[in-house]
């Protein structure tokens, strides 16, 4: 039996082989191809992390949506905006990422792609139901399988939307020894920087630090580097690549709503007049910027998917979260993708006589407390944010 707990807001994920075995793998496929032939789309995509369970659960994956008469082209193990890349590549309908971004590497899951976005909430909840009920599509032809390396089109796409100025950088980048490692590096080097290499090695157990930069205690081994080679910047990926971490030569880690505000500067200067959504969990000093610059700030909830989807609704051109998610959408695709959001800080910098915390310098700081995790299960966190949603509900107009 499934456990529900794995259908998240936007995405599915849970334990391998305990909340999410290979059964509930190939039901989830299963249900997910038959959900998007439903809505005409029948030709997928299939990406991967490098997470120790992610080959077996691709193999799952590929053979339920072959065997529903699906085509897939499989793009191996790529990071989650390389695979959101080749979607529009290969001009695919939907598509699979077998990934659980920073979880721990014991964990693991799927990103659903229809058309040119992820799906999330009630779409979720209704693949959930596809896949208890055991739906799936039925055929009598079986898919067709393509296999595609698609690196090399990324890389130049990067290369071709991102030219740096005349200052030379140099760049600690620590992967975290997660899917970035693959390509993080290199992008950066064809861009024209020195990089240093640090946890570069894609290696599932994570044996270095956990690969999730937005945490502090995971940048102290970038920090140390960063000081120690005398380098202009320090940059963190998470596991999957979509999410990313910034050091300071100084050793302070700029935060993410600090660093929209060096992305803000750039782009309200060519595009103003902007509704610009605020992610609530940002600082004042991000609202202040983007009002002096003459830019309408939009307070709105976390969430990467209900994000993408308000940036499509109101066109906004940029956003991004202090969890590190960039989505740019005045020269790129609108999603979330950490190598293209370094490559922009880069061009940024290599355009200034002037260092990260210089141009930082004139932020006004406000203190404010650190997110707060509390250790839990699942069934208890879901129990816990309903009681707390009927609470407000009858108090309040929410």
């Amino acid at each position: 039996m499934m456990d529900k707990s794995i259908f998240r807001q936007y995405d599915i994920r849970g334990r391998a082989g305990t909340e999410l075995d290979e059964g509930a793998v190939r039901a989830v496929a299963l249900a997910f191809g038959a959900y998007a032939a439903q809505r005409g789309k029948r030709r997928f995509i299939v990406g991967r992390d490098n997470r120790i369970s992610s080959a077996s659960f691709r193999d799952k994956v590929v053979e339920a949506l072959l065997d529903s008469g699906l085509d897939v082209i499989d793009v191996g193990e790529v990071i989650t905006p390389v695979f959101y890349f080749a979607a529009r590549h290969f001009d695919t309908d939907a598509g699979i990422m077998i990934t659980a971004s920073h979880n721990p590497g014991h964990d693991n899951g799927f990103k659903l792609l229809l058309g040119p976005s992820t799906i999330y909430g009630d779409e979720i909840q209704a693949v959930a139901r596809m896949a208890y009920a055991g739906s799936r599509l039925e055929s009598a032809a079986r898919g067709q399988l393509e296999f595609a390396d698609v690196h090399p089109a990324y890389m130049e796409a990067i290369k071709n939307l991102v030219q740096l100025g005349p200052r030379n950088l140099k760049v600690v980048v620590d992967c975290g020894n997660g899917t970035a490692s693959y390509v993080a590096p290199a992008v950066l080097r064809e861009l024209g920087c020195e990089v240093v290499e640090l946890f570069c090695e894609s290696d599932p157990s994570f044996p270095n630090h956990h690969p999730d930069p937005v945490k502090a205690e995971n940048c102290r081994d970038l920090i140390r580097m960063v000081e120690m080679e005398g380098a202009d910047l320090g940059i963190g990926f998470d596991g999957d690549g979509d999410r990313l971490g910034v050091v300071a030569p100084n050793g302070d880690i700029i935060w993410g709503d600090t660093l929209m505000i060096l992305y803000w500067r750039e782009i309200l200067a060519r595009h103003p007049d902007q509704d610009c959504i605020v992610e609530v969990k940002c600082s004042q000093s991000l609202v202040d910027e983007i009002e002096r610059l003459g830019g309408r700030p939009m307070i709105y909830k976390t969430g990467h998917s209900l994000i993408k989807a308000k940036m499509k609704e109101i066109g906004a051109i940029f956003t991004g979260e202090m969890s590190g998610h960039m989505f740019f959408a005045d020269e790129y695709y609108g999603y979330d993708d950490a190598v293209y959001a370094a490559a922009r800080l880069l061009r940024i910098l290599s355009n200034s006589d002037r260092g990260i915390v210089e141009l930082l310098a004139d932020i006004p700081v406000y203190h404010a407390t650190p997110e707060i995790r509390v250790k839990s299960t699942d069934t208890e966190k879901f129990r816990i944010a309903d009681k707390v949603l009927a609470h407000f509900k009858e108090h309040y107009e929410v």
